[in-house]
């Protein structure tokens, strides 16, 4: 369906409650995992792109016009400067600390339902409504698979020791069995007690859903005593 020269309000209400029921449905997967963009921000994002291309198509100019000559007229501005406005939104929405980002997914959420709203605004409501239905696949029955990805994750491990020569060796030794391995990183040596406090950082290859490094800590303590075990990236943002 194209955009017709005369929208009736029929079509209207079609194009806005179409646009309520994708971006909502969207919303949902947001929502239910706790993301600041979600229900109602899904809603009132889709419903803007859509409200703007409803109010392009009223406003558009007829008298005078052949239609052959509504095909030089740019009615890409519009669009354009709302997926521009929907840039700095969907940037708030990402956070990095250090080497961990979250909100990637999210902001990309929020770029889509702009798409969809745009598509159903203009008319366009079978695009509109298979851009929703791959949205909706890909937020909640590919997150299935992409839990189950390997990807590279580090924490890093503060200890103390009072020999400091074969420590490294020997925590490989130990972590390895278990698929982890550790790289030195920091030394701050303590003249009253003797001890030297060691800093580590552990790297290993796993699953979002597979074990957590939390199962390190017994078998480390029981070796060495353990300060801290921070972890400093994930491969996958929490989505």
């Amino acid at each position: 369906m194209d955009m017709p020269f005369h929208p009736a309000w029929a079509d209207i209400s079609v194009r806005l409650a179409l646009t309520v029921l994708g971006c909502g449905l969207i919303g949902l997967n947001r929502g239910a995992r706790g993301h600041a963009a979600g229900f109602r921000t899904t809603i009132l994002v889709g419903l803007a792109a859509c409200v703007s291309m409803i109010q392009t198509n009223l406003l558009l100019t007829l008298s005078g016009k052949t239609s052959e000559s509504f095909a030089v007229m740019d009615l890409m501005r519009l669009p354009l400067g709302i997926l521009t406005g929907v840039g700095f939104i969907g940037a708030g929405t990402i956070l990095k600390k250090g080497e961990l980002v979250t909100g990637v997914t999210t902001a990309a959420t929020l770029w889509i339902v702009t798409v969809i709203g745009l598509c159903f605004g203009g008319g366009q409501l079978i695009l509109g409504i298979v851009a929703t239905a791959l949205s909706i696949m890909t937020l909640w029955l590919l997150k299935w698979i992409d839990v189950r990805i390997p990807r590279d994750h580090r924490a890093m491990l503060s200890i103390s020791v009072s020999e400091t020569s074969t420590v490294l060796a020997d925590l490989n030794s130990l972590i390895a069995p278990f698929g982890y391995q550790a790289r030195f990183r920091d030394m701050d040596q303590t003249d009253e007690t003797q001890t030297s406090k060691l800093s580590f950082e552990l790297y290993w290859k796993q699953a979002e859903n597979s074990r957590s490094p939390l199962e390190l800590l017994p078998l480390v303590q029981r070796h060495y005593q353990v300060h801290s075990l921070k972890l400093t990236s994930e491969g996958v943002e929490n989505d």
